[in-house]
């Protein structure tokens, strides 16, 4: 699975001010630890939770793991040059952060990152659940949440395909498909290349399964977004619209492909694009 890599100044600059949201204090500098690499030997990191994310800050360096099956290390090397800083996120959600330089000679070979290294967390915790008020903080954490992955990903020119099918002028396309966390976001896009507007009546995503043998049918099972992001009500003529429905993460057999049908409001340019297993199950 390509992994998708959100630029850790967002999510951790976005949570910063709220302080249920990190688990380090954001008034106190956090002191990285320095990890040391060269070209001719692996540093091997062993984490807590299997990693899902890892960049570093300069090309000299380079972090290599598992992207298809998550596992808990990774391998670090190095050239010579500046410093630079080394990023991962486990599955958890968990992050750490290190500075890392070039060493010729290298004395430690081996790192066992403990839980307690983690500068904070990527997605906001979840408080418990006391009265009314505190369930409504905990949804409207997870909205904020939500919100900026949303706003990132529409301002990003990624593609995963030509995921597109049109009728009398109205386009409809998957732009991209984004593993994060547990969700999958879909980044949706609506042309609207005729003379008259769009009326939206609604945009559904649902799973087929085709039933095999001499009586062949087709079970559709509509998936419910946990969230919308930028769905308009009308596209006017000559209009683009961008949006991103946030699903629960799922897969699909070779027998099942997953739907999505725009619907018109009092008339009859509707669409039904479909999205194979493929994709679904190979998201960035």
């Amino acid at each position: 699975m390509r992994t998708f890599i959100l630029i850790s100044t967002l999510l951790i600059s976005a949570f910063s001010f709220r302080p249920c949201l990190a688990q380090a204090p954001a008034q106190q500098p956090i002191a990285l630890d320095t990890i040391y690499a060269n070209d001719h030997k692996n540093v091997a990191l062993f984490f807590p939770e299997p990693i899902r994310q890892g960049i570093t800050g300069s090309d000299n360096f380079i972090f290599t793991y598992n992207r298809e099956k998550e596992q808990y290390f990774g391998l670090l090397q190095a050239k010579p040059g500046k410093e630079s800083n080394l990023l991962v996120v486990n599955r958890n959600g968990s992050i750490f952060s290190y500075i890392v330089r070039y060493k010729k000679e290298l004395s430690k070979l081996n790192y066992f990152i403990p839980d307690s290294s983690s500068i904070g967390n990527e997605k906001p915790l979840v408080p418990v659940i006391t009265s009314k008020d505190s369930l409504v903080d905990t949804i409207d954490n997870k909205t904020f949440y939500y919100k900026k992955i949303c706003a990132y990903l529409l301002n990003q020119k990624q593609k995963i395909g030509k995921l597109k099918k049109g009728s009398e002028d109205i386009l409809l396309s998957v732009e991209n498909i984004v593993f994060d966390t547990e969700e999958l976001y879909f980044v949706i896009q609506i042309e609207n290349k005729s003379t008259l507007d769009y009326d939206l009546n609604f945009l559904k995503l649902s799973v087929e399964t085709r039933q095999k043998g001499k009586r062949k049918s087709l079970q559709k099972l509509y998936q419910e977004p946990l969230f919308r992001y930028n769905v308009p009500s009308r596209i006017t003529k000559g209009e683009t619209v961008r949006l991103v429905y946030v699903m629960n993460k799922f897969s699909l057999s070779d027998d099942r492909i997953a739907v999505l049908e725009l619907n018109e409001k009092k008339g009859e340019r509707n669409i039904e694009l479909k999205v194979s297993h493929r994709y679904i199950n190979n998201p960035n």
